[in-house]
């Protein structure tokens, strides 16, 4: 779906008196605001022009459309006009995107995760400069080059979310290791089966493949407690081999996707239909991110029984108990854009009291933001009164090294994890093929 919002032109509303005054107030303001950025005290006066700004979100497309956000941009940029094209989803993004560098046709506004900044670095502009990558509390830990390339709109957690009174009913307890998980989603499955045949313990939504990624992304960097797991990876040879952060992850996930309490069909649902289930309570457990829980309250008039915990990797309860924290939706300047000034300004606005406070409050997610911080909703919140010590692990996607060798070999660690529910998929053939490839990568692309 393409969405365009394009600018009203209130200029044209406006005389020139008014435009002047407006103009005016503004320079005032920015000359008693020492340091504040360029792009703000040109505001009115001499940006002018268009932007496209792409995104997938689509409960920021429900805020832009609600709140108007051309039309408050407008305000201190009125000549510019600004097309908000929404991509269905986040794949489908990566593949346009992809598309696009090569026809040198990027959007001026474009967002990245984690593991993509490296893809398009050379594509981005240093923000360093700008006062919202100051105030943000992780953009700077994902710099480049000591280049900030992209501003993290939000600061991801990561939840189990799960039913309390069905729990209770099962007699299950929430698990704080991995065996205790394993045999609390069992539990559930065999309980709630009894009645409903077609119940599933774990809701997961594998037919997308990408829904597993709390487990096959993000496990490994928890399971050693290592937020640059993926970069220490291009290092060897044999990242896989037995006694490795990934081997231990994924021997674990293989052990849950290998037990009945995912559904009869866990590849023939995707998503959006299984969280639409476990809003329904035909499911106990999701792993989602805090964006999730706006998805789950939209199918449920009732959550009083909803809850939340970390998903807990550790071994024992002596360990500690590592929880995955990360930037996410970085937004970015490109190099394709005519207009890169207006496009700085576009950032820093978004990122300003006159846009980003009422957005960070509209959605689940945590703030990035030093000087908008932002209570966690209570359900979210129930997790940390469970493990008030947590241990934070900083996750990072993956460089350039890394990511180099995973497109040399193909390695698409969600769709490994949905290969786990197919018949006669054997996990040490997978990883030994696995290390086999990656040393030849390594080889072939002079990485050492």
């Amino acid at each position: 779906m393409r969405k365009r919002m394009l600018a009203i032109g209130l200029c044209a509303a406006m005389v020139m008196g008014s435009v002047a005054g407006c103009s005016s107030a503004k320079e005032t303001k920015a000359t008693k605001a020492e340091g504040t950025a360029s792009a703000e005290t040109q505001a009115g006066k001499d940006l002018e022009g268009s932007l496209v700004f792409a995104i997938w979100d689509n409960n920021l497309m429900d805020y832009i459309d609600e709140n108007d956000m051309v039309g408050k941009f407008q305000e201190k940029y009125p000549d510019a006009d600004i097309e908000v094209e929404k991509i269905k989803d986040d794949s489908e993004y990566w593949n346009s995107m992809k598309m696009r560098t090569s026809a040198n046709q990027l959007p001026d506004v474009m967002f990245n995760k984690p593991f993509t900044l490296s893809r398009f670095k050379d594509y981005l502009i240093d923000l360093s400069d700008l006062e919202a990558a100051k105030n943000n509390e992780l953009a700077s830990g994902y710099a480049m080059d000591g280049k900030i390339l992209g501003i993290p709109m939000t600061a991801g957690y990561e939840y189990v979310y799960y039913w309390k009174d069905m729990f209770k009913e099962a007699g299950v307890e929430v698990p704080s290791t991995w065996e205790e998980f394993e045999t609390a989603a069992q539990t559930l499955q065999d309980h709630f089966s009894q009645k409903d045949p077609d119940f599933m313990a774990i809701a997961l939504g594998a037919k997308d493949e990408w829904p597993d990624y709390p487990y096959m992304e993000f496990m490994p960097a928890l399971q050693g407690g290592n937020g640059q797991n993926w970069n220490d990876m291009a290092k060897t040879d044999a990242p896989f081999a037995e006694g490795t952060d990934i081997n231990k992850a994924y021997t674990k996930v293989n052990s849950l996707f290998s037990r009945n309490v995912f559904g009869k069909d866990p590849l023939g649902m995707g998503n959006d239909q299984v969280t639409s289930l476990f809003a329904q309570k035909k499911a106990a457990i999701i792993a989602l991110g805090d964006w999730g829980l706006q998805n789950i309250k939209s199918g449920t008039d009732d959550v009083s029984q909803l809850g939340t915990f970390y998903l807990p990797v550790r071994d024992q309860k002596e360990d500690p108990y590592r929880v995955i924290v990360q930037g996410d939706s970085f937004m970015g300047v490109t190099t394709h854009s005519k207009n890169p000034e207006l496009a700085k300004a576009f950032v820093e606005w978004f990122y300003s009291e006159d846009w980003y406070p009422g957005y960070i409050n509209y959605v689940t997610s945590a703030s990035s933001m030093k000087n908008f911080t932002k209570e966690k909703d209570p359900i979210l919140a129930q997790a940390d009164e469970l493990q008030p010590d947590k241990e934070l692990v900083m996750y990072d996607g993956g460089g350039d090294q890394f990511q180099s060798i995973q497109n040399e070999i193909a390695f698409d660690y969600k769709k490994l994890g949905a290969s786990m529910f197919t018949d006669g998929f054997d996990l040490k053939t997978q990883l030994d093929e696995l290390n086999s490839k990656w040393a030849a990568a390594r080889t072939k692309l002079g990485i050492k």
